[in-house]
């Protein structure tokens, strides 16, 4: 299962309202998935959809639903995502099991 945070799941609230999207729709929700690349081998990716594609796992935390497709799933199950705001700005920040290594900046990883 791929978790989200209260703070995590609050934020995603706001981007849906900020883009003129209803987060009480059930059928919007975060997209999470990994990407080749970055500087540790695998990026994580989250972005906004109006729909799950047809093979995706589906959760919904705290009110939000959670749509990952299943060849991501691979990397990210256990995975518990957050939202931390800082004084040098804000951000998600993953927390990974399957990750063997990350980078500095907590956006690619490797298994």
């Amino acid at each position: 299962m791929i978790q989200l945070t209260e703070n995590a799941a609050q934020k995603a609230r706001t981007m849906m309202q900020e883009n003129d999207i209803n987060p009480d729709d059930t059928t919007y929700g975060l997209r999470v998935g990994v990407k080749a690349g970055g500087c540790s081998g695998l990026n994580y990716v989250l972005e906004l959809v109006d729909t799950p594609s047809e093979n995706d796992r589906v959760f919904t935390q705290h009110t939000v639903r959670i749509y990952c497709d299943p060849k991501s799933y691979l990397y990210l199950n256990g995975t518990e995502i957050d939202f931390e705001q800082t004084m040098m700005g804000g951000g998600f920040k993953f927390t990974n099991p399957n990750a063997k290594r990350s980078c500095g900046c907590g956006t690619s990883f490797a298994v």
